[in-house]
């Protein structure tokens, strides 16, 4: 099987670091010239697609794939892939399976409420309802072209380099006080199983929730990752004087508990960190 990849970041990046070995060929897209050539060095080919540049080799390389995983930050028009690679993408010939790579922003504010995949997206904000449009015509696509296409809607991501130990080290971290206020979050290792999940079995499909299984407040991870680091919490900020930036408070504005019983019964995912605490203790002792 054949991998392809719109969007080699921090996630999918970690993905093909981690389990490129279950295909016999991986490449896939950055932006710039210089991370393809870091990409090189980690021997993973790959070709720059900068809206509206894209390498005239990539739908050569689509041709060839069997296996699609699509990781891009939406545009001024929608998904980018969609809009230069869309018609290639239905037509490829060996293609099967699309992941696609979105967030629980989807849904908007529930008021703390838990969530499954059952309720109906609301979300509130430019940025879900994007997102949410986005979903949709990929999933058209799936329905229109006889391609599986499973959608991974991910909640708040960290991992090696981007977690609350790192913020506290950088002296970035800080605590901002809503009462009542709770955020799912995903491991990166966590995402990767279920994007291997949604790659290299059939019959899946359909829109899945990506979360680990504790919602918490905020305030509670930073504390939690003082607590490992031995040092003393940054103090309480209340959040009417936090200074945040527009995408920051939006984050603040939604409140939600996010059921992962669907991605683990329907795409048969086992968390390797079902709480912040079990993926702050792993990263503080490098196994995560």
């Amino acid at each position: 099987m054949n991998l392809f990849v719109f969007g080699i970041g921090y996630t999918a990046g970690h993905y093909l670091r981690h389990h490129a070995g279950h295909f016999d060929r991986v490449g896939g897209t950055v932006r710039s010239a210089d991370k393809v050539a870091a990409l090189a060095a980690d021997r993973i080919p790959a070709r720059r697609f900068d809206p509206p540049e894209a390498d005239p080799g990539i739908e050569a390389a689509l041709g060839e794939a069997d296996a699609l995983l699509v990781s891009v930050q939406p545009g001024p028009e929608g998904d980018p892939v969609l809009v230069r690679f869309g018609m290639a993408i239905a037509e490829a010939p060996r293609l099967k399976r699309i992941a696609y790579l979105s967030t629980i922003g989807v849904y908007g504010d529930h008021g703390g409420a838990w969530i499954d995949e059952d309720v109906r997206p609301a979300p509130d904000t430019d940025r879900g309802r994007v997102r949410l449009a986005i979903e949709e015509r990929w999933l058209a696509l799936g329905s229109r072209a006889n391609k599986q296409v499973t959608v991974l809607r991910l909640a708040g991501i960290y991992g090696p380099g981007r977690n609350a130990i790192q913020d506290i080290r950088d002296g970035d971290a800080r605590r901002i006080d809503k009462p009542g206020q709770v955020f799912n979050r995903i491991h990166v290792d966590d995402i990767g199983r279920a994007i291997s999940a949604a790659l290299l079995h059939d019959g899946v499909g359909g829109a899945w929730n990506i979360a680990d299984d504790e919602p918490a407040p905020a305030p509670d991870v930073v504390a939690y990752a003082a607590k490992l680091l031995g040092v003393v919490a940054p103090r309480l900020v209340p959040f009417a004087e936090a200074e945040l930036s527009p995408m920051a408070r939006s984050f603040y504005g939604a409140n939600r508990r996010v059921s992962n019983a669907g991605m683990k019964e329907a795409l048969g995912v086992r968390l390797g960190y079902p709480t912040y605490r079990d993926g702050l203790s792993a990263l503080m002792a490098g196994e995560g």
